[in-house]
């Protein structure tokens, strides 16, 4: 099932990539069922708040009328920053499955794990790994391809 949700958040992922977004994409899960879905958007929308995250608490919200998403279960291809792990923890969300770590910026647990704050009034489960190649990979060419455009337009310069 975990890969079943998580193929879908890939499939987010690629469109992010595919209008020259950082390549992360989410879906959320209630009852089973995926009830929103969330890709980054943040040079499109010029937006810093359009993290992938959020653009699906946004839309789950909207979909089960309430901010509370007691019962939903969150796939994300990259490990949350700060800002989208506050999101995570205040929505309520039950459990965030998380494709790759991110050594950088990563809040459930490389550089801090805000999602289990034991004084904070919700805590969130948390499992990690989950295609976790596929989302890496995915990560690194992106970003390699993204080089190389650079350098081939500083060359012609």
């Amino acid at each position: 099932m975990n890969e079943k949700y998580m193929k879908e958040a890939i499939r987010q992922a690629r469109k992010a990539a595919a209008i020259g977004e950082v390549p992360i994409g989410c879906v959320i899960v209630f009852q089973d069922k995926i009830i929103a879905r969330g890709y980054n958007r943040r040079i499109t929308d010029k937006n810093t708040l359009s993290h992938a995250e959020l653009n699906a608490i946004r839309k789950a919200s909207r979909k089960l009328g309430d901010w509370r998403l007691d019962d939903c279960e969150m796939y994300v291809t990259l490990e949350p920053c700060q800002m989208c792990a506050g999101a995570i923890v205040q929505a309520r969300i039950k459990k965030v499955y998380i494709g790759c770590m991110n050594p950088k910026a990563g809040c459930a647990g490389s550089i801090m794990n805000l999602l289990q704050v034991k004084q904070f009034n919700h805590q969130v489960e948390i499992e990690t790994g989950i295609m976790e190649e596929e989302c890496s990979m995915m990560l690194k060419n992106f970003f390699k391809e993204l080089r190389a455009g650079s350098r081939a337009n500083d060359k012609s310069e």
